[in-house]
């Protein structure tokens, strides 16, 4: 299994558009666009989850910087998210 950040999204784009682009590198696990919290809109990043660190590797090495929807992909392994502690204001 394989996480990857995908940058640069238009937002135009939608869950099912991206999931057919990575589904031609392989089985695609799950697919989540990035919204804001207050607004709802889309930030212009997701993360796609695949099934196989070869298809996953296959989809960063072909689709980094692939134009999708008018927009060049930034395309790479996501980094583990880090624990964050309460906000500070």
């Amino acid at each position: 299994m394989m996480n990857i950040y995908v940058g640069n999204i238009s937002y135009q784009s939608t869950e099912e558009s991206l999931q057919e682009l990575f589904e031609q590198y392989g089985e695609v696990s799950s697919v989540k666009l990035i919204t804001d919290r207050e607004t709802g809109r889309k930030r212009g990043f997701g993360f796609i989850e695949m099934a196989t660190e070869e298809g996953g590797n296959g989809a960063i090495e072909k689709l980094n910087d692939f134009v999708f929807d008018g927009r060049n992909l930034r395309v790479n392994e996501a980094k583990k998210r880090e624990q964050r502690g309460p906000r500070e204001y």
